[in-house]
């Protein structure tokens, strides 16, 4: 591989590793949120709604975008875009702004995720398998550094640091992107002549609109009804709204012909199903963990945010280290093994937690956070393996665009459940009730792993 083409990996791995380090960062920055804004753990739990559901929606919509006006303009856009959310975030005078900065920070380094991917593609012709490895460690490392560096920055400094450290990041791959990217075909008459009407069918602003305003609602409506203690009129009726709009949603994606999620298609194919609900309650029961234990740690434990992050690092470090073991256990048998393990992995670092008091020694935080952590990467290999045999290879793009998007639906939802079970404040007793669900949705997993034992035979039909 030539010097240019690793420059280039090194330029765009600069730039996508935002995203996941923003998501992780944050987890250990709640509680100095909480305190700074004066906000219960509800409110604050906003920082990370949030910034998922702008991911869920940007990233494909960007990635749409950069086949149509060139993949170099929307990723340096995406720079920009980061660089300013990162700037003025810091300075938001409450809250309110904070979320706003936070949901344009999500877009911006949304922009590069995807269309960085296909910028290597593209112009890395050879060896094409490493370099895409190459930007996997960007990103896998970016979400297990995360908690780690926002600990060493907010002990030292505060919640702003998590903020500016993007900047030194973002200048480093413009400047590296604008000599390295290849500049973009002229676009074709097609594109040129493109109205603001077809360019709005195409990305289905329709459904994206109804997807957002559905979740959004439903949150508002559960989750200030939990922090307020009783369900009152309002609740119901932003509820109701928040249903009637993710019904709307379904309705539309099924009639429109260029849909946000193709359900259509997913109906057509059950086991794509199962698959991505899997994924979306692995998802669910990982960021669970990933966003309570810092909280436990600082709430309950006392434990400073510099030693949160030290701790949180064994999750990231045991999901590096076993996804290529479980690479290579993969390709020998097969996904369903794997899975397995992961899911019984998952159900022991679940009952762990339940276990916990306010004085546990840190050997057993390590225990659960190692289970989930070697869960993870066998997790990330194995749905994987098992999403490429239960798609025909004819709509494989689709199959992967709709595995993101359980992904990020894992992720909300699971901010949606820590919500929903600490109501205002984070408890102890709220942690241990966290980790009943979560080991009840790790036992369903346990037995929805044993499907996969045909899944060999789906990628043929």
């Amino acid at each position: 591989m030539s010097a240019r083409s690793w420059w280039l990996m090194i330029s765009v791995g600069l730039g996508i590793l935002l995203n996941p380090l923003n998501s992780s960062m944050v987890s250990v920055a709640i509680p100095r949120l909480q305190n700074g804004f004066q906000l219960d753990f509800t409110g604050v739990s906003w920082i990370i709604f949030s910034f998922y559901i702008a991911s869920s929606i940007a990233q494909p919509v960007m990635g749409k975008a950069s086949d149509l006006f060139g993949r170099r303009k929307i990723f340096l856009t995406g720079l920009v875009v980061a660089f300013i959310a990162s700037l003025l975030a810091p300075l938001s005078p409450n809250f309110g702004w904070l979320i706003v900065f936070r949901i344009v920070q999500s877009i911006g380094t949304s922009m590069m995720v995807g269309v960085g991917m296909a910028i290597v593609r593209i112009h890395i012709t050879e060896k094409q398998a490493t370099a895409l490895s190459v930007l996997s460690i960007f990103l896998s490392g970016a979400a297990a550094i995360g908690p780690f560096i926002g600990g060493v920055l907010i002990h030292w400094w505060n919640w702003p640091a998590i903020f500016f450290v993007n900047i030194p990041f973002v200048v480093a791959s413009f400047l590296l992107c604008w000599r390295t990217i290849p500049k973009d075909e002229p676009p074709t008459s097609g594109v040129r002549n493109m109205s603001f009407r077809m360019w709005f069918n195409l990305i289905d602003a329709t459904g994206i609109l109804l997807f957002a305003v559905g979740l959004v609602a439903l949150f508002v409506g559960v989750l200030s009804a939990k922090s307020a203690g009783h369900i009152s009129l309002v609740n119901i009726i932003v509820g109701l709204i928040g249903v009637a709009s993710l019904g709307a949603f379904v309705r539309h994606e099924l009639k429109t012909a260029s849909p946000f999620i193709p359900l259509r298609t997913l109906a057509k194919y059950p086991a794509m199903i199962w698959v991505n609900v899997e994924f979306m309650l692995v998802n669910v029961l990982y960021y669970s963990l990933f966003f309570g234990l810092p909280s436990y740690l600082q709430t309950v434990r006392h434990v400073s945010e510099f030693q949160t992050g030290i701790l949180m690092l064994n999750l990231g470090l045991c999901s590096l280290i076993a996804s290529p073991i479980a690479g290579r256990w993969i390709d020998k048998s097969g996904p369903r093994p794997a899975l397995l393990v992961s899911a019984i992995l998952m159900t022991f670092g679940s009952v762990w937690l339940v276990t916990f008091n306010q004085t546990s020694p840190v050997i057993s935080v390590c225990l659960a956070l190692a289970a989930f952590g070697i869960s993870n990467g066998l997790n990330n290999v194995g749905m994987q393996a098992t999403l490429f045999q239960s798609s025909p290879k004819a709509i494989i793009g689709v199959a992967s665009g709709l595995f993101n998007t359980s992904r990020y639906l894992g992720t909300i939802l699971s901010s949606l459940l820590i919500g929903i079970v600490m109501g205002g404040k984070f408890s102890f007793e709220g942690f241990q009730v966290l980790g009943i669900i979560l080991t009840v949705i790790a036992l369903s997993l346990v037995f929805m792993s044993r499907r996969h034992r045909d899944s060999g035979q789906l990628q043929k039909s």
